[in-house]
């Protein structure tokens, strides 16, 4: 059965950090391999929302780790190795174990980005795992930013946290709002200006910057959108990159156009955690004119 990982499994699974299949890519392109030395020691530190377990019924054994943001409502699988064993039988085991760790940290999903060639992908279907949408990963690091951007990217400020979740509300479909949730805080970059609408959420590490866009896709020239972007974005000589989601699919011909690359189109999965019920309300069979009452929620409940 699997078990949490002891101090004594460190050396052998710093051995498979060449073996290891990251799913949570910004992580992996902003802050690099989640095995290497300098995070490793954090997998053993009770104070945060870092977790990892090891599952020996297996030829060898199977490593996977999970991670959670205070706060936010679901967990992201973090790795799993080696990769000679994803697909194993015991694998699945081992991700119902991690997910339901993360019910104590409060996470009503656990979500992972996993490559569509990976043998993993299988086992993640076998644990309950489910696809929500496709991404790709787009290197900005070939593209020149403009000495003048014609587009005026700003930094968030409070005052514009009203127009960011409403966009976001208009962007992402409706199925996927408890998972993809608003921006509870300014942060990022953002661009009203007219008929312009977008704002970018920005992750940054050691290793690369990685920008999640969301743009209306009423906009005109997103390729100048882009472009501009770059000359807005604080990189240190670091690698760019763009997350699009099949959400946003449509800014794929123009970063083709810009001559930005990318790499495997990767599935974006979640496994719920909890579901949630509905309050019955005794009301009156005719209601006065006008008085519609608002849905609520009584609770969400954890599933067993």
């Amino acid at each position: 059965m699997p078990r949490p990982l002891a101090l004594l499994d460190l050396p052998n699974l710093y051995r498979q950090r060449q073996q290891v299949i990251c799913l949570d890519h910004a992580r992996l392109l902003a802050r690099g391999n989640p095995l290497g030395a300098a995070g490793l020691l954090a997998y053993l530190n009770p104070t945060r929302h870092i977790f990892s377990a090891v599952n020996d019924d297996a030829s060898e054994p199977i490593y996977g780790g999970v991670i959670h943001a205070q706060g936010e409502p679901f967990a992201r699988l973090l790795y799993l190795t080696p990769a000679s064993q994803l697909g194993a039988e015991a694998l699945p085991d081992l991700l119902g174990f991690l997910a339901a760790e993360t019910v104590n940290w409060g996470a009503f999903h656990v979500t992972a980005e996993v490559p569509e060639s990976s043998n993993a992908y299988r086992g993640l279907r076998k644990a309950g795992f489910s696809v929500y949408a496709w991404q790709r990963m787009w290197d900005l690091s070939g593209l020149a930013a403009p000495a003048t951007p014609r587009v005026p990217w700003k930094r968030a400020l409070s005052q514009n946290l009203p127009a960011m979740q409403s966009l976001h509300y208009q962007i992402i479909p409706s199925l996927m709002h408890p998972i993809e949730q608003p921006p509870r805080h300014a942060s990022g970059l953002v661009c009203f200006n007219g008929d312009v609408r977008g704002f970018v959420k920005t992750f940054s590490g050691p290793s690369g910057v990685v920008l999640t866009p969301f743009i209306h896709p009423e906009t005109n020239g997103v390729s100048e959108l882009i472009i501009s972007l770059l000359a807005h974005v604080t990189t240190a000589g670091k690698p760019v990159y763009l997350c699009v989601r099949s959400y946003q699919a449509w800014l794929e011909p123009a970063l083709e156009d810009l001559g930005a690359t990318t790499g495997e189109r990767q599935a974006v999965m979640v496994k719920h955690l909890a579901h949630v019920l509905k309050e019955e309300q005794r009301v009156n069979a005719i209601q006065p004119a006008g008085a519609v009452q608002a849905s609520r929620f009584a609770k969400i409940e954890k599933k067993r």
